[in-house]
């Protein structure tokens, strides 16, 4: 491969992140999904993982209309390439309301990428939240 298409692949995947951040902004559930292989998988942490994109779908539906709020910022995404493959890491920072409480985040997700008709996407994307707690609370009591 070449040093530019590397790059192109690199901003590629690292577009996928970003993509996904702002869609769940914007709750669009439809689009989040098809961030994802046909097979993809995504662990949220809190519930069982959730495989293909149909399930994928149903899933960020119930998690982002269920009166809960999330707005995550991402960033130091760093991306292992290999071939046709990819792995990486970017962390989040989270901000949410959940039942009425402001809620303060921090962590990263595992992710494997896959290219796909000439597309990168999400194989499999995992969340590992350091800390979630209320605002009121701060965090500083989780990190010790």
């Amino acid at each position: 491969m070449s040093a530019a298409s590397d790059l192109a692949d690199l901003e590629a995947i690292r577009d996928l992140a970003r993509r996904y951040a702002h869609y769940v902004w914007q709750n669009a559930v439809e689009r989040l999904a098809d961030l994802f292989a046909e097979d993809g998988e995504m662990d949220p942490g809190t519930r069982p993982p959730l495989r293909g994109r149909a399930a994928l779908a149903a899933g960020f539906r119930e998690m982002l209309t269920a009166g809960s709020t999330f707005l995550p910022f991402v960033q130091q995404h760093v991306v292992d390439l290999a071939g046709d493959v990819a792995s990486g890491i970017c962390y989040v920072d989270l901000r949410a309301e959940v039942e009425g409480t402001s809620m303060i985040g921090a962590g990263w997700y595992d992710d494997r990428y896959v290219r796909a008709a000439d597309e990168w996407r999400f194989q499999s994307r995992r969340i590992t939240l350091r800390f979630f707690v209320p605002l009121a609370d701060g965090w500083s009591k989780k990190l010790r």
